[in-house]
């Protein structure tokens, strides 16, 4: 059997892979990988910088993002005007090998006639005009909110680019249909990440965990909205963990005895927190692309108890306690509290798991569409 090669243009560095996109792409890497595919990995850097832990990938190469000023000005929408690189094309028209755009972010490549005839292929992890939407309506600054929506106009008219690409990868069944409505060659991938089976632990733990990027707006805004809504109504332990918490969301725990705050925790801490809570909460407001703490949730930790938003447009419901305002996921929570997590629970929630979300059958899905085999 000939080599397989892969190009693979990540819209971030992605290590450490500890935040939504960068795991799926991480991971999606390594699985190749670990099945043979020569995985050229080029990365936009933006304040990440060269990282050793990608050099198990064929080749890794860095860019810089151009972030100036002047970008938002572009006809292309920001995301994608910042991530063009004449060296990145250079570097691809060295060979033929198929190009794996991850997210729109890097299809700017689809415009490059140099390029035309190549095989390229894009993983879409939101319908991107949507997701920009929603962060404008979230916004209360009336300039940031003037920038998601210019940007979400400029997106959506963007997106026609995906009609000249070989194959686009949705990451829910609800992306999908969407996107299936506009384009050929629509296929459903669902996330990379790095559980291969549930570790959740039996039992019963000590307190309700919210984990997420707390420097991302909408996780900032959940973990208000819980401290607001769900946790000022609970007597038990709560805890709010995550990535560069602002000093207006720590002075807000502060303001709760039963709250504490965790920052900027190693993965290996993260995780362990996430099993050891008796119950896992997860909210948002923007029901777009699919969450992968839900899924660091599934596979790790005990109880989940979710809104609809969360599992919107995919199946993880039913493994999932959902609830829709602040009273009744807070009854949902202390009803779980006393509840052990059980052996049977356990082994159900492996088997939904490994049938929706197997990282290996994923990296075969996409090896037998771009390699036929």
């Amino acid at each position: 059997m000939s080599e397989q090669h892969l190009h693979i243009v990540s819209f971030d560095v992605p290590w450490p892979a500890n935040y939504g996109g960068v795991i799926d792409v991480f991971h999606r890497a390594r699985t190749l990988t670990e099945m043979g595919v020569k995985v050229h990995l080029h990365c936009f850097e933006y304040g990440r910088g060269e990282q050793e832990a990608l050099n198990f990938c064929h080749e890794v190469h860095y860019y810089k993002r151009d972030t100036s000023l002047w970008r938002q000005f572009s006809r292309r929408p920001y995301i994608v005007a910042s991530r063009y690189s004449e060296q990145l094309v250079k570097e691809l028209l060295k060979d033929d090998y198929p190009v794996l755009c991850e997210g729109l972010h890097t299809a700017a490549l689809l415009e490059e006639e140099r390029l035309r005839g190549r095989a390229i292929y894009v993983r879409m992890h939101n319908v991107e005009h949507d997701y920009y939407r929603l962060l404008g309506q979230a916004e209360r600054s009336w300039w940031k909110r003037l920038y998601f929506y210019s940007e979400a106009r400029k997106l959506e008219r963007y997106e026609k680019i995906l009609s000249r690409a070989t194959g686009i990868f949705a990451v829910t069944e609800k992306d999908a249909a969407s996107l299936s409505a506009r384009y050929a060659n629509v296929i459903l991938m669902p996330s990379s990440c790095a559980n291969d089976e549930v570790t959740a632990l039996p039992g019963t733990g000590e307190y309700v965990l919210y984990h997420g990027n707390l420097s991302v707006r909408e996780n900032e805004e959940a973990a208000m909205w819980l401290l607001d809504n769900v946790f000022c109504r609970l007597k038990v332990p709560c805890i709010i963990a995550g990535l560069r918490p602002s000093e207006k969301l720590a002075k807000r725990v502060a303001a709760l005895p039963n709250v504490t705050l965790r920052a900027d925790l190693p993965d290996r801490e993260m995780r362990e927190l996430i099993r050891q809570a008796q119950v896992n909460v997860l909210v948002t407001h923007q029901p777009t692309g699919l969450k992968l703490k839900l899924l660091n949730a599934l596979y790790q930790g005990r109880h989940c108890v979710v809104n609809e938003e969360m599992v919107a447009g995919t199946p993880l419901g039913s493994l999932c306690t959902v609830a829709d305002d602040g009273p009744s996921l807070a009854s949902a929570i202390e009803h779980l509290w006393s509840n052990p997590f059980t052996e049977e629970e356990l082994q159900r929630r492996q088997q939904a798991m490994s049938a929706l979300y197997d990282t290996k059958a994923n990296a075969k899905k996409l090896m037998k569409f771009v390699f036929g085999r």
